[in-house]
């Protein structure tokens, strides 16, 4: 994986998605999340860094003369956040800045005196997600920042840069902030959907109707970046997006070692014969070494399931 010139033009970004529904009502979530990497069959060091984190606050009752049944001994709120970076970058320096990128994000985020745990709130639902949006632009600056310093401080890095594709899910809601070409998927009612958008040279032609989209796979320059973290510039634009989850969606993150050796129809095959996180996640990376392993490849399967609290 390459990165180019900064165009002279601005690059495709798609504009900041926001689901068209009221404020959702509170549900009790369940996740299965599984994540996996291999090296491949030709590289010799793994540039993919992944990360899975349960971010959450609690109150546990210790003493109380209220009975449980008005006073519940334990209450948390959670949210999940998953990571993929791809490296980039000569020597060992691709599998530094995926690292480093990783390790930044979250002393930016553990340092933050605010998380964004609690959006169902209609009086306070819109300024809450704007204040988590500019937090992650502040985040991502921040790694972009940290490694140009890094690759600055020592030569053998020069040139480094990583994707970056993350995913936050906190009850209905999901985030996604995304640069480079690692992507996001969807299973909704079976049926599979990308919903990144590849910063690659090749993708922008077809954005620009100079080749089709189906060319894009095929071309020569499908994997030059134009957009990285760590990157030439000191401004990177990330595309954000907002989707509204519903009962029984599956969400697939993953490196292009994946994409380029797993048609998007055979991984819809794969998930839709494995239900599990665990069972999904090994299928995918076992079918790109089957098929040549000729990139690390790097996944992290996730399944929501809501039920009521009245329910529950």
């Amino acid at each position: 994986m390459t990165q180019s010139d900064p165009p002279t033009e601005p690059a495709f970004s798609l504009p900041m998605r926001t689901p068209a529904v009221p404020p959702p009502a509170p549900v009790i979530v369940h996740i299965d999340i599984t994540a996996l990497s291999d090296r491949g069959k030709v590289r010799e060091n793994n540039e993919d860094a992944f990360a899975v984190f349960r971010m959450g606050r609690f109150i546990e009752r210790l003493q109380s003369n209220v009975p449980e049944s008005d006073l519940p001994s334990r209450r948390d709120t959670a949210g999940h956040l998953m990571i993929i970076a791809d490296g980039l970058g000569g020597h060992e320096a691709g599998d530094v800045a995926s690292r480093t990128a990783l390790v930044t994000a979250l002393e930016l985020i553990m340092r933050s005196p605010r998380w964004a745990l609690q959006l169902d709130d209609p009086a306070t639902r819109d300024t809450e997600i704007r204040a988590m949006l500019t937090r992650a632009r502040g985040y991502l600056t921040r790694v972009h920042t940290t490694l140009h310093e890094a690759a600055a401080a020592d030569t053998r890095l020069a040139g480094m840069g990583t994707t970056l594709t993350g995913l936050y899910t906190l009850g209905r809601d999901a985030f996604v902030l995304h640069v480079g070409d690692s992507k996001a998927f969807r299973m909704r009612a079976g049926e599979l959907r990308q919903l990144t958008h590849d910063h690659t040279v090749a993708q922008e032609y077809a954005d620009r109707g100079m080749i089709s989209q189906e060319e894009v796979a095929k071309h020569r320059l499908q994997h030059v970046l134009t957009r990285a973290v760590g990157g030439p510039g000191d401004h990177l634009a990330a595309d954000m997006h907002h989707f509204a989850l519903e009962d029984g969606d599956r969400w697939l993150l993953c490196s292009d070692g994946l994409t380029d050796m797993v048609a998007e129809p055979d991984l819809a095959t794969v998930l839709r014969a494995h239900p599990g996180s665990a069972e999904a996640a090994r299928a995918l990376v076992d079918l790109a070494l089957e098929n040549g392993g000729r990139d690390n490849v790097t996944v992290i399967v996730a399944g929501f399931r809501f039920e009521t609290p009245e329910a529950g």
